[in-house]
């Protein structure tokens, strides 16, 4: 591989960096602190928080920032420092709001609530899916609960997440994907028997924050990894892009290549071979 310039490698989180247990393997973690040790350039980009990713990739060296809930932000670990924020308009989320009442469905709502990151959703509306995020976020400081739902979509509002069976969120995805407002997602949760549909504003993505971080340290190549459909715009960017084993066949047909799964540090033996150092 020629060295023609800098490289930006940016990994996703769950099913592609994270083993089974939501940890990152020990091996990968001293592999990948190594690698950033001696220059090389390191990210990832998740849809997940920075509360939830923090607590998932401790250990992990990351000197440059992070991107978070798909790339509605880009954010500086250490400091929590928004460097990028993509919200919804209030028209946008006007609608969002009227569509999901609408379709009985309620959402977990991921919005700034006076100047403070919330997690807000309606406790007497709690499925098992629900139930089971909540169930492993005991201790999450942006958790709002709301008794009956009043307040449920205050705020300057970036996230939605609908947690529930594949046919009663079929209707809402098609909505909000033939939408251009929204980018909408709609996967089977991993090792679980929900789907989750996630709604975001159309500019919400890891590609478009992949390109504010390739202007920001001065990088003109990504090599991507990833999993499941979410990482498809990314990897749609990228000059390579590799799919973990276990990912979605979906990601498969289209990548560079596929590597190693993510209980076996696909990720990170992969750079060990391959990563190029910055100059």
């Amino acid at each position: 591989m020629e060295n023609n310039g800098r490289t930006l490698y940016v990994t996703d989180l769950d099913g592609t960096l994270l083993n089974r247990k939501d940890r990152i393997n020990p091996e990968s973690i001293e592999i990948i602190n190594r690698l950033v040790g001696d220059g090389m350039l390191f990210t990832y980009a998740t849809a997940r928080s920075l509360v939830s990713a923090s607590v998932v990739t401790r250990g992990l060296t990351t000197d440059i920032p992070v991107i978070v809930y798909n790339g509605a932000f880009i954010i500086k670990p250490g400091t929590g420092e928004l460097l990028s924020s993509v919200y919804f308009s209030g028209e946008e989320a006007q609608f969002a709001r009227e569509t999901l009442l609408g379709h009985g469905i309620s959402p977990l709502v991921y919005a700034y609530v006076d100047g403070v990151e919330r997690v807000s959703w309606d406790t007497t509306k709690e499925n098992e899916g629900i139930k089971h995020y909540l169930s492993r976020r005991t201790v999450d400081p942006r958790l709002r609960p709301l008794d009956g739902g009043g307040g449920l979509y205050d705020g300057d509002v970036f996230y939605y997440t609908c947690i529930g069976e594949k046919e009663e969120l079929m209707p809402v995805y098609k909505i909000f994907s033939a939408d251009k407002r929204y980018r909408c997602t709609l996967q089977q949760e991993l090792y679980r028997t929900e789907y989750w549909c996630e709604i975001m504003p159309v500019r919400a993505t890891k590609a478009e924050a992949i390109r504010t971080l390739l202007k920001l340290w001065d990088c003109d190549r990504i090599v991507s990894f990833g999993d499941a459909i979410n990482d498809i715009p990314m990897f749609e960017i990228s000059d390579e892009c590799y799919a973990v084993a276990n990912a979605v066949p979906e990601l498969k047909n289209i990548a560079t290549g596929v590597i190693g799964d993510n209980d076996h540090d696909g990720v990170a033996r992969w750079l060990l071979g391959h990563a190029l150092i910055k100059s």
